[in-house]
């Protein structure tokens, strides 16, 4: 595929996934597995699931943070200017055509059914991405256990209604993912030396 195309393509795949997703970065994960694993092949499961990681533990919005890696792992730093530029066009479109009319949009009785039913289609994106997530990563000891964790604290902290930070369940997870990998790494280098 040529460059220009290819550049072309970012650009208005991201504008297309930034248009049409709400609900925020972890709604829009399934349109972007759909569009770039399932139907482009730009990126493979595995791999996808690591720009996933990677855009969830740096700073800024994932929805961003993604369409940076994408286009730049597939055209180099123009693709990761024009697909951030597609994704962020929608949002700042619509932000700034309702910050005009905020109070006439909000008072509207069909809006506020509308932001009734978005926010169900949100919950199904959200849903479907950890589903998809889920069934992409490598089912292991560690990986099932963090995820028991992970969901069994995100429950406890939604029933009692505390305050836990997701950044704080990235952090853990990382941690522990280290330490993990580390600990089995040295039991290999050890096993290996004995022999």
């Amino acid at each position: 595929m040529k460059k220009t195309k290819l550049l072309q393509a970012l650009f208005f795949t991201m504008l297309k996934i930034g248009a049409f997703t709400f609900g925020g970065g972890i709604a829009m994960l399934a349109l972007l597995e759909n569009e770039f694993v399932s139907k482009r092949g730009w990126l493979d499961r595995e791999e996808f699931l690591d720009m996933v990681a990677i855009s969830e533990s740096t700073p800024g919005p994932i929805a961003i943070n993604s369409a940076t890696y994408i286009g730049y792992k597939m055209a180099g730093f123009a693709g990761s200017l024009l697909a951030t530029l597609g994704v962020c066009i929608p949002s700042f479109a619509m932000i700034y055509l309702i910050s005009l009319f905020f109070y006439e949009f909000l008072s509207f009785e069909y809006v506020q059914y509308a932001f009734m039913g978005i926010r169900v289609a949100v919950v199904f994106l959200i849903l479907s991405a950890g589903v998809k997530l889920f069934k992409g990563i490598r089912k292991n000891l560690l990986s099932v256990s963090l995820l028991v964790l992970t969901v069994g604290m995100v429950l406890v902290s939604s029933l009692f209604s505390v305050s836990f930070s997701a950044v704080l369940y990235i952090l853990i997870g990382g941690a522990v993912g280290f330490f993990a990998y580390s600990w089995f790494r040295l039991k290999k280098r050890n096993r290996e030396d004995e022999t």
